[in-house]
């Protein structure tokens, strides 16, 4: 299995150097068209590699490190090679390879509109080697391995958002570049000084000495200078202002991964990093974490209020974009509760927050090719813009990706919400209670300004009167390759939504063995 896990990240490594190969012919067109077909294959082949890494994985013991490979890369810096999945990180890689495959299969019907003269080679090169980079995240074990590949997925998330994007995009991805760098910066102090003091960056080394040796000043200014670095890419807030700006101008298939993937490496390093690393700065820095994810969930919910209302000119891509701050301002508060129950249901809410948003995103972002703008209102006019009666499918898909984003029971949106208050009830000892159960309060009332915004979203897209005059003249209801590339996300929410042990299963166990109760 650890052959299978080097495959995975070498196969759309070779695929981004292909695309630099004169190999697809002189005519532009028919090179695209080849350029976009290896971009499927190559995904579509990660994903089975992906698949077969799970389905070789030993479910019995999903807290063990499995299809490892460690071997010495720069032994002057006791840097390894350090490669494995355990049942964290297992999901997020499936998730990783499934969304790319999806965005590849929607890129190569639907390439997004870039420069005066876009090159689908290039497009297909960057999006490989973000490819490289998402999987290598979740898969490597070494402190300075993570961080090389935290980064190499900003290089080509900001061309494909100032290239490809739309609207102020150059200036929405300088944003990006500069806040992610800036953390990444931050946090890799943080990585040098337990590297430093511990004698290693390795992460499992690290996490079985679970703090020993390590002075409490020396885990509170690491975990401070990690949480910082990786809260700017979870978003947290009040560090998200960067998020809103680089998801209104980016493509349809870079806001999926934005959202499905990007987002998801800051929260999986607090709990690879953060919780077992340093557990003292942790535990030190933990009611401040829930106190800002708390404000983050009531802040994102109200902002999505008020870009719904009539009259606000708000953008569908910058409301879900804000959505996103209060959805992962769950995921922080779990973590912060310092509890298995918590990070559970953080770990649950990553994978439903993924598939949700990515369904979202795919749904607006065909609203906005066919209407020429995701204005709330001027899609939804004066009556609504009745995609119940004009496009009936595209309404069912809203409405079922809003309704599962608002935590409705039966669906992914539901336990991992659920868990993370749960965990914030009754936190580790040593936690305030009243104050984290005053941030559970908060995270309810966020609950309830959630349904709120996104009914309203519902009711102005989906519902209307479709006699009246629409934007355009005639509404193209869904597509079959948009079909083809949705579906699995709905299925799939749904899916985690009535059998949520298929991933709580695998988590439990290696989240209690990373907080010290394996």
């Amino acid at each position: 299995m650890n052959a299978v896990l080097i495959a995975l990240l070498l196969l759309p490594l070779l695929g981004a150097a292909l695309t630099l190969a004169p190999v697809f012919g002189p005519d532009r067109a028919v090179a695209d068209r080849r350029a976009l077909r290896l971009n499927t294959v190559v995904t579509g082949a990660v994903l089975l590699l992906a698949v077969a890494l799970a389905a070789g994985f030993d479910h019995d013991e999903p807290a063990r490190m499995q299809a490892t490979t460690d071997v010495s890369w720069i032994p002057a810096l006791h840097v390894r090679l350090h490669l494995g999945v355990d049942g964290v990180s297992l999901p997020l890689i499936v998730l990783t390879a499934l969304l790319t495959f999806l965005c590849a299969l929607y890129s190569e019907k639907r390439l997004p509109d870039g420069d005066t003269v876009p090159s689908a080679q290039a497009f297909v090169g960057l999006f490989l080697l973000l490819e490289v980079g998402m999987l290598a995240t979740f898969a490597v074990l070494d402190l300075l391995l993570f961080f090389l590949a935290f980064e190499i997925v900003l290089i080509p998330m900001y061309f494909l958002i100032a290239r490809w994007g739309s609207g102020a995009k150059v200036p929405s991805a300088n944003r990006f570049i500069l806040y992610t760098l800036l953390g990444s910066a931050v946090m890799l102090l943080g990585f040098l000084l337990i590297g430093s003091k511990a004698g290693t960056f390795d992460m499992q080394a690290l996490a079985a000495a679970h703090g020993s040796g390590l002075s409490h000043t020396t885990q509170v200014i690491a975990a401070l200078a990690i949480l910082v670095g990786l809260a700017v890419k979870a978003p947290a807030w009040p560090l998200h202002s960067w998020l809103p700006d680089a998801h209104t101008a980016a493509p349809t298939v870079g806001s999926v991964l934005l959202a499905g993937v990007l987002l998801k490496m800051g929260t999986y390093g607090l709990v690879r990093v953060l919780l077992p690393v340093v557990p003292d700065g942790a535990a030190t820095l933990a009611p401040y974490l829930g106190a800002f994810a708390a404000v983050g969930i009531v802040y994102g919910s109200l902002a999505c209020l008020a870009l719904a209302r009539p009259g606000a000119k708000g953008d569908l891509k910058r409301l879900i974009a804000y959505s996103s701050v209060g959805h992962m301002g769950f995921v922080l508060l779990g973590i912060a509760s310092l509890t298995p129950v918590g990070v559970n249901g953080a770990l649950f809410a990553n994978i439903a927050h993924g598939l949700i948003t990515g369904l979202l995103f795919f749904v607006v972002g065909a609203l906005k090719d066919r209407y020429g703008t995701a204005d709330l209102d001027t899609l939804a006019g004066t009556t609504g813009a009745a995609l119940y009666g004009r496009a009936p499918r595209l309404g069912v898909l809203l409405a079922f990706a809003a309704v599962a984003s608002l935590g409705l029971p039966g669906l992914a949106g539901f336990w991992g919400e659920l868990l993370a208050m749960f965990g914030a009830f009754d936190p580790a000892d040593g936690l305030s209670r009243p104050a984290f159960v005053t941030y559970m309060v908060l995270a309810g009332l966020g609950t309830l300004l959630t349904a709120a915004y996104l009914l309203i979203v519902v009711k102005r897209v989906c519902m209307g009167d479709p006699e009246q005059p629409a934007p355009v003249a005639e509404l193209a209801d869904l597509r079959p390759y948009e079909a083809v590339s949705w579906t699995p996300l709905a299925a799939l929410t749904l899916l985690a939504g009535l059998w949520p042990a298929l991933l709580l299963g695998l988590s439990d166990p290696a989240v209690k063995h990373l907080l010290g109760g394996g």
